[in-house]
This record gives C-alpha cells, sequence and structure tokens, in this order.
C-alpha cells in the first residue's frame, strides 16, 4: 500500500494492501478502495464510495456519494480476465454512478477522458471510450463498446445502443433512444433519436461565426441532397480542405451503424 502523508482517509474508510493513494486526496467515511486502484493528487472521494479492480483516477477528480468504479463488467462473455478502468483529471462523478471496466471482446478498456461531468445514476458499460469536456445528464446509460469524442452533451435519461459512436460538439436530446452514430456538431432528438439540426448552442460558444457558417453549409450539402449521404460525403471530401468539414464527412464514410436522419429538401 501506498498512501501520500496528506492524503485525508476517514477511519472508517477500507483501503486494501497495494492502492496507491496520491498527495491532498481526501477519502470520506465508508468507502471501499480495492488493491489495484490508483487515485491522482487532490481527487476527493465522499462518502460510500466503492471503487475496485484495475481502476485509476488521475488528478482533481471528484467521486460523489455511493458511486461505483470499477466493478466486474455485466457482460456474460466475461471470463475474469485482466482488465482496466483508466479516468483522466477533473472529472465530476456523482451519486450512484456505476461504470464498468474493459472486457477482452472489446479492448479490455474503459476511458474517461478529462473535464468530463457524469450526473446521477449514469451508467457506463464496459469498453467505452469517452473523450473530454461531455456533459452526460442524470441516469443517462451508455451500452458497450460505445465510443464519444469531445464537447459532448446527453440529456438525462437517454439510453445509447451498444457500438453507436458519437463525434465532437453534438448533442443527443433528453428522454431519446440512440441506436445509430451521431456526426459531429449534429443535434439529435427523440425515439428512436434522429438527426434533427446542428448543436449551435456548443458551435456558437466553442467557434468563430465563418466556421460555424461553413458547418452549417457542409451540414446542408450532406443531409438535404437526393443522393446517398455516404456519396455525397465523398464527393465534399473531394472538394473541401476545411478541417470541420472534413470531420463531419470522415465520421460519416466510416460509421457502421448508419446515421439516423430524415431526408429533407431545401426551404
Amino acid at each position: 500500500m501506498s498512501i501520500a502523508k496528506t492524503a485525508i482517509i476517514s477511519p472508517s474508510a477500507v483501503i486494501e494492501e497495494g492502492a496507491i493513494i496520491g498527495e491532498g486526496v481526501e477519502i470520506g467515511p465508508y468507502c471501499v478502495i480495492g488493491k489495484e486502484v490508483k487515485i491522482g493528487d487532490y481527487t476527493k472521494i465522499y462518502n460510500q464510495v466503492t471503487i475496485v479492480g484495475n481502476t485509476t483516477l488521475g488528478k482533481n477528480n471528484e467521486v460523489f456519494p455511493c458511486a461505483v468504479l470499477g466493478t466486474k463488467p455485466q457482460d456474460l462473455k466475461y471470463h475474469n480476465e485482466p482488465n482496466a478502468l483508466i479516468f483522466g483529471d477533473n472529472n465530476k462523478i456523482r451519486e450512484f454512478t456505476m461504470i464498468n471496466p474493459g472486457t477482452e471482446g472489446g479492448g479490455s478498456q474503459t476511458i474517461i477522458g478529462s473535464n468530463n461531468l457524469l450526473m446521477a445514476y449514469v451508467h457506463i458499460a464496459h469498453d467505452c471510450i469517452i473523450g473530454d469536456s461531455c456533459i452526460l445528464a442524470n441516469g443517462v446509460t451508455l451500452g458497450g463498446h460505445i465510443v464519444m469524442g469531445n464537447h459532448i452533451n446527453i440529456g438525462g435519461l437517454t439510453p445509447i445502443h451498444q457500438f453507436c459512436k458519437i463525434g465532437d460538439y453534438a448533442m443527443v436530446a433528453g428522454a431519446s433512444a440512440l441506436s445509430q452514430d451521431i456526426p459531429p456538431f449534429c443535434l439529435a432528438e427523440g425515439n428512436r433519436a434522429v438527426i434533427r439540426g446542428l448543436n449551435l448552442h456548443r458551435l456558437r460558444k466553442n467557434f468563430e461565426h465563418h466556421q460555424v457558417d461553413r458547418i452549417h453549409n457542409t451540414y446542408k450539402r450532406l443531409f438535404f441532397g437526393n443522393d446517398p449521404i455516404k456519396e455525397i460525403a465523398k464527393t465534399i471530401l473531394a472538394e473541401e480542405s476545411d478541417e470541420n468539414s472534413v470531420k463531419m464527412c470522415e465520421f460519416i464514410i466510416q460509421s457502421t451503424r448508419g446515421i439516423p436522419f430524415i431526408r429533407k429538401s431545401y426551404e
């Protein structure tokens, strides 16, 4: 066991031999920290949190009461093979969140980036990869093998099907049910969720006006055209050098679950 001298640990917490606890870490009452767990500097863990398995938290994370991190995947194909759950820095993991490590069939790792807000009752299943600066609202449920980019918002009570991919700066509205891939910058809503437009709130906060216009023009060509969307994306790639347009088109071409949208005509 390695516990930094500056760590503050409640007498009622259970820290198993072998755990590594960094500088300035706070661990509240009745927590359980397993023997393979590594907790980065200045992370704060509130009461009644369970962190087990090969779980690594970076610096300055906050884990709120009754969260459960690193328990075995809820996958019948898992047979106790080595796996891992890895967090970056500055994440807020709210009450009753449950996050599982990976499985051999999905690369054996679940990875959560930095600066994410995971609200109460979020579940992230095995082999998911989450980028940076994402917000998952209360009750969001991610099936296994989901890949999310950066700066993504998922509204409350939204389930997302296994193997879906969601691109940077996208949003899925609350109480939706997503079973296909959402390209970067797009807004999806509904059960089953379909693309309704662009995530303009995020775009206007993070991009210049001319960049938003360029993304909007690419969006219109993709979703209002008459040809199959992957063919339109290939045509745009042959003409376009703008990095955001390229990102959007490459995502669509690489999609395996399909893009959920209703073809529209120009108004």
